[in-house]
């Protein structure tokens, strides 16, 4: 009998961290990931950076410009932290959708934000970045933080979230990008793909998401060909900004 999660002959394949995979497993290998990390992720995250992601999302939502009644995308918000922010910003006459791929990190943003009390704007929808269910100009503001490296198809979802968005909203991506020095570099290397799997091990059982996850950063594209990605897909005025040595970069577009 065959195989029924063998891919076909000849099927495109993309990289799951350094392992080139069919690009029909890519999705189900990334949310595995996700499933096993889900519990544990913010505690990982605040170990990860020293707790500057919540710096590096604080610049997110000055540079978002979000108001009074906008409507909000929050693409892959997981376990809710920008979500959160933006239900404040927005108001009462706002609305902020929390959309995620992976069910497991899209219920603990929702049981995260319940408890907290934060649910009158906040819609939460599991969605696929390439193929967003919501209607065309939409939304005023789009985030997607540390999701693209994630996605299969990155042009794909360019494109879904400039058809979201209304002409002159705006698009933030925020995700782990190229060190500007090569010794920073060197550093940074040496910390994920040693320190970074131990921390997994010790915190979640599981140093393999998080080699795999170190490995993702790597195949990301870097600052300028993600800049030009975006232009190709059609945002105008696309820049972006260096944090922590170009650890992670902030890209914002504008659709025209």
């Amino acid at each position: 009998m065959s195989d029924p999660r063998k891919a076909p002959e000849h099927e495109p394949t993309t990289h799951f961290g350094y392992q080139n995979v069919p690009e029909s497993q890519k999705a189900e290998k990334v949310a595995e990931v996700f499933h096993s990390v889900a519990a544990k992720y913010d505690l990982m995250n605040d170990l990860m950076s020293g707790g500057i992601h919540r710096l590096w999302k604080r610049f997110t939502l000055e540079l978002s410009g979000v108001r009074p009644g906008n409507r909000v995308l929050d693409i892959a918000g997981g376990t809710g932290d920008l979500t959160r922010q933006f239900s404040r910003l927005v108001g009462p006459k706002g609305e902020v959708v929390l959309a995620d791929i992976n069910a497991s990190m899209l219920k603990v943003g929702r049981d995260r934000l319940l408890d907290k009390g934060v649910a009158g704007n906040v819609a939460f929808v599991q969605a696929d970045a390439e193929k967003l269910p919501f209607p065309s100009n939409h939304f005023d503001v789009v985030t997607i933080a540390f999701g693209l490296r994630n996605v299969t198809h990155k042009e794909d979802a360019l494109r879904s979230m400039l058809r979201v968005l209304k002409p002159g909203g705006r698009l933030l991506v925020l995700e782990f990008s190229k060190p500007t020095s090569s010794l920073l570099n060197k550093a940074y290397d040496a910390y994920s793909f040693t320190l970074l799997p131990l921390m997994g091990k010790l915190i979640t059982r599981d140093a393999d998401s998080y080699r795999y996850l170190a490995e993702s950063i790597r195949m990301h594209p870097d600052q300028d060909t993600l800049k030009a990605m975006m232009i190709d897909a059609g945002f105008e005025r696309v820049t972006y900004h260096n944090m922590t040595g170009g650890i992670v970069a902030l890209h914002r577009g504008i659709k025209p």
